[in-house]
């Protein structure tokens, strides 16, 4: 007789009421971490960086012809010279349209 006493259990409603419960909480932190992965791949900067050093590395060893101009993954680069202030400039550029972002890096242009 021990083994059939009246165990206590949930109503359907307390079980639907759960179940929605997790499942918003979940769709939350999905949308959560989405946006921080978003908003943390706009900020990467550091593919465009290290593409503008290296052409900027392969100008000073002449091998850069000019202007050189190249889509790189994401990033438009272009690389030319300008005038500044009176004094010609070699300009590294890098702009990605998808995010707005762009990178200059300017360097002394001793050749011309």
């Amino acid at each position: 007789m021990a083994l059939l006493k009246r165990l206590k259990a949930s109503t359907l409603m307390e079980t639907l009421v759960a179940t929605v419960l997790v499942v918003v909480i979940f769709m939350v932190s999905s949308m959560l971490l989405n946006s921080l992965l978003q908003g943390n791949i706009r900020r990467q900067t550091e593919i465009a960086a290290e593409r503008l050093n290296m052409l900027e590395y392969q100008y000073k060893n002449d091998v850069l012809v000019l202007p050189f101009y190249e889509a790189y993954e994401s990033w438009e680069i272009n690389v030319f010279v300008q005038e500044k202030d009176g004094v010609s400039v070699i300009t590294l550029e890098a702009e990605n349209p998808k995010t707005g972002k762009t990178l200059t890096n300017y360097i002394g242009n001793e050749r011309y």
